[in-house]
Formats: structure tokens, sequence, C-alpha cells
């Protein structure tokens, strides 16, 4: 196999490794009244319940219903997404409004909290989380609509604020967020968790609906100011802001919970794992260099390739035959008019320029399939990319600046095609440096 070809077959076992389906079955065993996730058993003596949201929540979902009976429940996913969620007697199915909530998405939270209150001391619910779960899944405190609700989201996603403040704010006008949608729960909740947010913190993925919450009113309110939003707010929000700051209004959950226990099943962390052991099985040496990577495309890419340089010329931090690992989430700055592109070809085609010559291939891949607005899930290159680029008379630094990846390696041959894959666990960087170390003329 080429270096091609083995960064492809790491790039399917992480994939794999992340499918919400097989991620749940793995994660999830049942015997007679005893319910096992992972090291953990739970005894069931009432009746299972099932709160299932986010993107993969059908998949998810088909998991448990295929393992046990489950009494009632409710699955909620994007709109076409529900093709593959499990007709089963007593459990619901909506389709609601991604990355911007709708009256379904209203629905579904007000549901979902009823189902919540039904669970008795003997009884479980388990609640199925991923990623998009907190447009798909939600209820705004008393007084607040849906259209504040929306308003006060697009307000700070334009206000430079990061996704952690704007979750810190979210919480706070959520009946279900920040550990809300568990604090009336009398039986057993078991939540089972696939991460799309680096670094895995259970607090952030759809805004925390089963875990305690660290931020207060006092921060929701800091921030809204921070970044010149306060003034802008439905007066609703503004009011519900105000009420909890003098202790008029609920705060977020602050203490865990015995009876909540909360699982990662699939994360961005498992898919690199799974893809270092698959390489080491192979014959390389494997290396995950982080978990968390983040930051602007092209300069990380430069950052990577510096490293497979080095395993190359000089049998360091790693001796050859080398597999780089890394996942996280990059992003691409785009100033003045565009071209096609998203930031997983742009981190492919630039690292192309730092390997130029080597014999090593890089990948890069979005794992859910679509990398930015294009057809790709990413690009996957090696040390003759710059060359064909230079002899087709592209100029690398200028398809760079226009932000242009996907057509250039589009002529090359080299952008990656998955199709949907099911999952989400942000991006993926393979890198494979074979024996030999530069290529020979």
């Amino acid at each position: 196999m080429n270096a091609k070809e083995v960064a492809l077959i790491l790039m399917e076992e992480a994939i794999r490794s992340a499918d919400p389906y097989e991620a749940v079955k793995r994660a999830v065993k049942v015997e007679k009244n005893k319910l096992q996730v992972f090291e953990k058993a739970f005894s069931v003596e009432g009746n299972v319940y099932l709160l299932a949201f986010g993107k993969a929540a059908c998949a998810m979902a088909r998991a448990i219903v295929e393992t046990m009976r489950v009494e009632e429940g409710l699955i909620v996913t994007k709109y076409g997404y529900a093709k593959n969620c499990p007709r089963v007697k007593g459990i619901r199915i909506i389709e609601a409004g991604h990355p911007v909530p709708d009256e379904n998405s209203l629905l579904a939270g007000k549901l979902g909290l009823e189902l919540a209150e039904k669970v008795k001391p003997n009884d479980v619910l388990i609640v199925l989380i991923s990623g998009g779960g907190s447009a798909l899944f939600l209820l705004p405190e008393e007084g607040i609509s849906l259209e504040d609700k929306i308003k006060t989201n697009e307000l700070l996603l334009t206000s430079g604020a990061r996704i952690q403040e704007i979750n810190t704010v979210r919480k706070h006008i959520s009946k279900v967020k920040g550990g809300k949608l568990v604090k009336h729960v009398k039986g057993t909740v078991i939540s089972l968790i696939l991460s799309d947010v680096v670094g895995d913190r259970l607090d952030v993925i759809a805004s925390g609906p089963t875990v305690k919450d660290p931020t207060t009113f006092k921060d929701a309110h800091r921030i809204l100011k921070l970044y010149n939003v306060w003034e802008k707010l439905p007066e609703s929000v503004k009011g519900h802001i105000e009420r909890g700051l003098r202790g008029e209004a609920e705060e977020t959950l602050k203490e865990d919970l015995p009876n909540v226990h909360n699982f990662i099943v699939g994360s961005g962390r498992i898919a690199c794992e799974r893809a270092k052991r698959k390489a080491e099985a192979l014959g390389y040496n494997s290396e995950i260099l982080t978990t968390t990577l983040e930051g602007e495309a092209r300069e990380i890419a430069m950052a990577v390739g510096s490293i497979i340089e080095e395993v190359s010329n000089y049998d360091r931090p790693l001796r050859k035959p080398a597999v780089l690992i890394a996942g996280g989430e990059w992003t691409v700055t785009i100033t003045g008019k565009a071209g096609l592109g998203g930031p997983n070809q742009e981190f492919a085609l630039s690292v192309a320029r730092k390997i130029a010559g080597l014999n090593a291939a890089v990948l890069a891949v979005d794992t859910d399939g679509t990398d930015g607005p294009t057809d790709a899930a990413g690009g996957i290159v090696d040390g003759e990319t710059l060359e064909k680029l230079e002899r087709m008379g592209i100029d690398v630094d200028e398809v760079l600046k226009r932000h242009d990846a996907y057509h250039a390696l589009e002529k090359t041959g080299e952008l990656l095609r998955t199709g949907p894959t099911g999952t989400n666990v942000n991006s993926l960087v393979i890198a494979v440096i074979p024996s030999a170390g530069k290529r020979v003329k």
C-alpha cells in the first residue's frame, strides 16, 4: 500500500469508531434486569424511558430499542434525518430546525421535559445527545418567545463571542439547558453523548442539558455587556437576566446529582485513538499529536507539516515508518470575495507546500462528510501535489489567498469525497510517512 491508501484505511477506521449506532452498541449491554454502560452497572426495576435529540438521534435510538424494551420515548432530529429512525410503539419522532430552531424545536423541548417529569424513582431515563441538540431541543424560560430566543442567538453569533460564552447566555434563558432538564427527574438518568466539541466538555455539548453548569446569571450579564449585545436584546430576555441577577429566577444546575450519570460514547479523541491502534496493527510507529487542535487552517497546517518534515528527515519524534494523528476544529478567516472550499481542503492544500518532495501523505477530513459549503469532506495530498499544480500553471499561494482550495484539489484528483457519514466528531488529520524518506527524482 502507498501512503495515501494507508491514510484512507485509518480514516475509515476512525469514522467507523464514531458511528452513532455502533458507539451505543459498544457502550450498552443488558442482562435480565441489569443495564451495563461500559464498566458501570445499573438496576432496572421499573420502566425505561428514552429521550434522544441531535443529528445522530435516530441511529443512537435504534441501538437502544434493539437492546431493551422502551416504555415511552421521544426522538428529535434535523429535517430529513428521520429516515432511519426506529418505528416503535410509544416513541414519537419529531423533525425540527437546525441550525435555526423552529416551532418543532420548541415542541420537542416541551414534550421532552414532560417525559423527564414522568420518570418515577424506580424508572430509568436514557438521554441520547449528539451534535445539533442545542437548536433541535429547546424551551425558553417563561415570557421569552421563540422569536426572542432566535434574535438573541443571532446577536451573539455575530458579536465575536466564543461558543462557551454564547452557551453561557443560552443556558440562562432556557428551561432545559445547563442541567435543568434533569433537575426534577426522580429516577436514574443515563446520558450517552456523542461529542462534537473540542475537548469533550460536557457542559458545552448541546449546552449541557444533563450536567452541572459552572456559570451564573452574573456571567451571562457580563458577556452580554462585553460584546455590546445587552442594549439590543429583546426586552423579555433582558428582563429574565435581570430577575436572575436579583435571585428571582432559577439558576442552572450547580451540583452533581447522584441519580444522573453521563458517558461519552463517541468523540474525536476516541476516533484518533482507534486510528492509532489501526496504524500500529499495520506496522507503523504512531503518535497522536493532539485531540484539541484549533486555529487558522493554513497556520496549523504549516506546524503539522514541520513535524512531518522532521520525521521524514531525522526520524524524530518518531522513527519511520510513522503515522501522525491530530483531531480538533480549524477555521478559515475570509476577507473579500472567496472561491470554494472548506477548512480541511485549505489545510490539505497548505500542508502540500510544506511536504513537497517528501515521501509522505496527509489527509484532512471533516468526519461528518461535509467540509464547508462543498460536496467534499476534505483533501488528501502527498509530496507530489505541489509539483502537479505547478505543472498545470496553478499558483498555490494565489489559490490560498482566494480560498479556492476545492478547485485546485479537484484538478489533481485529491478532493476527498466520503458522502454523509452519519456522525460528527469534528475534524481529523492523518499523516503517513513510509520507510523511505525523501522522494528520489
